[in-house]
C-alpha cells in the first residue's frame, strides 16, 4: 500500500533545490561575475561575527584562577596555534600578527564547517515560509547555509592567503629579493633559466591557492551531498507503509555521519590553518 504525494519532488529535484544558491540575480553565462552568492556572503560574514565575539568574550572574562570551561577550552585552542606558528614562522614580529590570524582562521572556518550538521531542511523551510508569508512560493526559496560548500568561499579564503603571503615576500625580502628569488630560483641564477624559474613559481603560486581552497571546498561539500543523501531515506519513508523503518534507519545513519563528520570538520579547519601558517612560513623563507 502506497500513499501518493501530490506534486513531491524527485530525488534530483530536491537536491538539485538543495544546491542551489540564493543569488542576486539570474546567471547569463557559464561564468558571470556580476552574479553573487547572497546565501554564502550572509552566513560567513554572520559566522566571522560570533567567532569574532566568542574570541573577545574569552579574552575578556579571563581570569587567573580556575578557568571556566569555555575559558579554559579557548586557552587549549590558543596554545595549540601558538605552538604552531612557533614551529612555523620564527620571527616573532611576524608571529604576533600570523598567529592571531591562524586561531582567527581555525575558529571561523570550523564555525561555517559546522553549519553542516543543522538538519538539511530546517533553515532552508524557515526560509520557505518568509518567503510564503510575502506571497512567494517556498519552491523558489533557494538557501544554502554552508558557506564552505561554496567554490566561490574557499577559493576566496585561499586567494587571501596568497595576498598575505605576498606581502610577506616583500616585507621581509624587499622587492628586490622576491624579484631575484623569482627568477632565480628553484633551478639557478643563469639567464636562460630565469623564464622557467617564474613560469615555476607562478605555478607554483596557483597550485598552491587552488589546491588549498578546493581541498576545503571538496569535503565540505560531499559531505554536504550525504546529509541531504540520508535525508531523503525519510522522504521515501513518507511515500510508502512497507518503508515504516527508514526513519529509524535516517535517524541512525544521520547521527553515526554527524557524529563522524564532526571529526571532517575539525579536521578540514585545521588543515586549512596549517596551510596558512606554512605558506606564510615558506614567505619568509630564502631560497
Amino acid at each position: 500500500m502506497s500513499v501518493e504525494v501530490e506534486n513531491a519532488p524527485t530525488a534530483g529535484e530536491y537536491i538539485g533545490h538543495h544546491l542551489t544558491h540564493l543569488q542576486n540575480k539570474p546567471m547569463s553565462g557559464i561564468i558571470d561575475f556580476s552574479v553573487y552568492n547572497l546565501d554564502s556572503i550572509f552566513w560567513s560574514a554572520l559566522l566571522g561575527l560570533v567567532g569574532a565575539f566568542l574570541l573577545w568574550n574569552a579574552a575578556r572574562k579571563v581570569t587567573p584562577g580556575v578557568p571556566s570551561r569555555f575559558q579554559a577550552a579557548v586557552e587549549i585552542l590558543f596554545e595549540l596555534v601558538d605552538n604552531q606558528s612557533k614551529a612555523i614562522i620564527h620571527n616573532e614580529r611576524s608571529r604576533a600578527l600570523v598567529a592571531p590570524l591562524a586561531l582567527t582562521v581555525f575558529v571561523w572556518i570550523f564555525m561555517m564547517n559546522a553549519m553542516d550538521l543543522l538538519p538539511v531542511d530546517l533553515l532552508p523551510w524557515i526560509w520557505g515560509r518568509i518567503f510564503e508569508i510575502n506571497g512567494e512560493s517556498a519552491h523558489h526559496a533557494f538557501l544554502r547555509v554552508v558557506p564552505t560548500a561554496d567554490l566561490s568561499t574557499t577559493l576566496g579564503l585561499s586567494t587571501s592567503v596568497l595576498l598575505i603571503c605576498i606581502v610577506y615576500n616583500i616585507k621581509i625580502k624587499g622587492i628586490g629579493g622576491w624579484a631575484h628569488e623569482l627568477f632565480t630560483a628553484p633551478f639557478g641564477a643563469h639567464p636562460i633559466l630565469w623564464p622557467i624559474n617564474f613560469l615555476m613559481q607562478m605555478i607554483e603560486f596557483a597550485a598552491k591557492t587552488v589546491s588549498h581552497g578546493m581541498r576545503l571546498f571538496g569535503n565540505m561539500y560531499a559531505g554536504e551531498l550525504v546529509f541531504m543523501l540520508i535525508a531523503l531515506m525519510g522522504g521515501t519513508a513518507a511515500l510508502s507503509l512497507p518503508g515504516i523503518l527508514l526513519p529509524i534507519g535516517q535517524i541512525i545513519a544521520g547521527t553515526i555521519w554527524a557524529i563522524f563528520h564532526i571529526l571532517i570538520i575539525t579536521l578540514q579547519a585545521f588543515i586549512f590553518m596549517m596551510l596558512t601558517l606554512v605558506y606564510v612560513g615558506q614567505a619568509h623563507d630564502a631560497h
